[in-house]
């Protein structure tokens, strides 16, 4: 072989083993990899290892859809009570709904089913709060609703089936081989007693706020607080989270040590 076809055939050799870095490199955070097999216990002994995204990617995901849903839509019941009375504040509240699945239709996005929910809870509010002419009725219903989800998150505990794990595994994209650690299930039984703490403490303000408090402190004030505590509840499930993905994955770095250290002898 001449001299040219031997360095024509080592470049061709370094590129193939420098092209798998250049792939893992380039990986988009929050990606799932694939098992690897550990010391020859094939899949059953593989790893996941995977990273979240940014908790400032998350918020600048979640901040649209806070505005949309939980401040314009009290904005908008507020200002029609002011200008148009009870009626026209239930009819505002339902042609923001309709207009929003509306808007996303005409512009093409999809419209989920979350939305399409939204819809139909905010009818029926809006209906028996339009029969009985009571503002309170309306706010009431999903304060019991919240009730009802908060006894949900502390029943899944004692059951050792978690509510907060079936939630993360419909909204994130985590294989089910990590949800078996030990370490994860504990974390998830944890996270719901925080939420049926937090959803308990948001019924129990808006209780003591609906029937003691005029109607526009119930909006603004409660709204604040019930944030307020949301913001609280997401950051420590986060952080949470976070921390126990760090021992998980550091945990096959760790038993596959021992096995490791003969071969750096030999």
């Amino acid at each position: 072989m001449s001299t040219s076809e031997t360095m024509y055939t080592d470049r061709g050799a370094q590129r193939s083993m420098e092209r798998p870095a250049t792939m893992t490199a380039e990986e988009p955070p929050g990606l799932v990899r694939a098992p690897k097999p550990q010391d020859g216990n094939g899949p059953a002994g593989g790893h996941h290892i995977f990273e979240l995204p940014r908790v400032t990617a998350l918020l600048m995901h979640a901040l649209p859809r806070f505005i949309e849903g939980v401040i314009a839509p009290v904005a908008v019941f507020y200002a029609a009570l002011m200008i148009l009375g009870l009626n026209g504040a239930l009819i505002a509240a339902v042609a923001w709904v309709y207009g929003g699945i509306v808007y996303r239709y005409v512009r093409g996005h999809p419209v989920s089913g979350m939305l399409m929910l939204a819809a139909v809870g905010v009818t029926v509010r809006a209906a028996l709060a339009a029969a009985t002419h009571s503002a309170v009725i309306y706010f009431l219903q999903p304060t019991l609703g919240t009730l009802a989800v908060s006894m949900a998150f502390l029943a899944s505990v004692p059951l050792r089936r978690p509510l907060a794990m079936k939630l993360a595994k419909d909204m994130a994209p985590i294989p089910d081989a990590f949800y078996k650690n030990a370490r994860v299930h504990q974390f998830f039984l944890r996270i719901s007693l925080l939420w049926s703490g937090v959803l308990l403490t948001n019924v129990a303000v808006s209780l003591w706020m609906l029937f003691n408090e005029s109607i526009s402190m119930y909006l603004w004030i409660r709204t604040g607080i019930v944030a307020g505590l949301g913001a609280i509840g997401i950051a420590v499930s986060v952080w949470g989270f976070k921390r126990v993905v760090r021992h998980v994955n550091r945990e096959p770095a760790t038993t596959a040590a021992p096995a490791a250290a003969p071969a750096i002898g030999a």
